[in-house]
This record gives structure tokens, sequence and C-alpha cells, in this order.
């Protein structure tokens, strides 16, 4: 993790870099907090339905709290496991003084169900945060659901002493703009 008060967005190739060459945090699934957040962002509608390229380009959290390079935007190609997304994480997410905290996730899996399809990623050293996340669209009785699917914690000291305090809501916080947003794409799509 590096802390910036400049926007690094024309940075992130050379943050990516770096990045690529890091390690997955070690961590032990059972002991992480477990999150599960889920929202209907397609009413009577299927996953064949939608178009989910922007999805799979990460473009699942508004600007204003992270912006990103992906390893696979990068190299021109698509998604593959392992490879890394650099986030500049913006805090507080609302002001062009914030502080910027450059991190790193590497992809674990790749989902391609018939009835569910996402992906999930590690945290990498350095990262504020230690575990695994996983972005899902999945079809329900419903319609199309995103589910977010979370085991961590915070990764250092300090960030597991201000953890109940700043931490937890400022991740609960990110998650239902996450959902927000996710639902607001693909509403748009549903306009055309």
């Amino acid at each position: 993790m590096k802390i910036y008060l400049r926007n690094q967005s024309a940075k992130l190739p050379q943050h990516l870099a770096l990045l690529k060459r890091m390690p997955v945090m070690a961590y032990e699934k059972t002991r992480l907090t477990e999150k599960r957040t889920e929202v209907t962002v397609a009413p009577d509608r299927k996953l064949t339905d939608l178009q989910t390229d922007f999805f799979f380009a990460y473009h699942i959290f508004p600007e204003r709290i992270l912006t990103h390079l992906c390893q696979w935007d990068n190299e021109g190609r698509k998604m593959q496991e392992g490879d890394t997304i650099v986030q500049q994480i913006m805090l507080p997410p609302f002001s062009p003084l914030s502080q910027k905290i450059i991190c790193g996730v590497r992809i674990k899996q790749i989902i391609q169900e018939s009835d569910r399809i996402g992906y999930s990623y590690e945290t990498l050293n350095g990262h504020v945060e230690k575990g695994i996340s996983t972005f899902t669209l999945e079809n329900r009785p419903g319609g199309v659901s995103f589910v977010i699917h979370t085991y961590s914690s915070p990764a250092g000291i300090l960030a597991r002493i201000i953890s109940p305090f700043f931490s937890v809501p400022y991740q609960s916080y990110c998650t239902r703009q996450a959902m927000h947003n996710v639902r607001n794409s693909i509403g748009q799509q549903m306009k055309v």
C-alpha cells in the first residue's frame, strides 16, 4: 500500500507493473469475517438478457470511491485467472483532496456457470484488507441478483485498531455504493 495526495491515474501502469510481481497476502479463510450482500439488479430478467462486459471490466465501484487498471485491459485482452488489478482507493470518497491509496488484488477464479457468472480476487501483500472477495451476477426466481461475498479482515495493526470505528463503516458504505452502481449500470441497459 502506498498513499498519495495526488491522483495516480496516469501512473497506474507503473503501479500495475510493480504489483504484478507482488504475492497474494497469506490468510486463513476460517479466521476471516464472512459477509454476503445481495441486491436484485434486473427484475424478471435472466443473465442471457444482459450485457456484462462492464462487470468483467471491474466497473463495480463508482470512480469517486475507486479507480483501477486491470492487467487484461492494459494488455488488450479478456480477464484471466492470475491477472492483477491495481486499485486507487479514494479516502474520503468525495473530495479532490482525498488521499489516494494504491494497492492491488489478483484474480483467483473466473466463474462461468449456467446460472452464475463472475470472479473472485485475493488481496496482495500491502493491501489494507486481507482475504478474498467474490463478485457474481446470479439468476434468481425474481430476476438477476448482484452478490458480493467476502472473507476479509484488516491487514495491519493500525487497521485492526480503527476497524470498528472506521474500516467497517467505510467498507459497508463502499458495498452499498457498489450495489447501487451495478444496479444503475444494468438499469441503463434496460432503458435501451
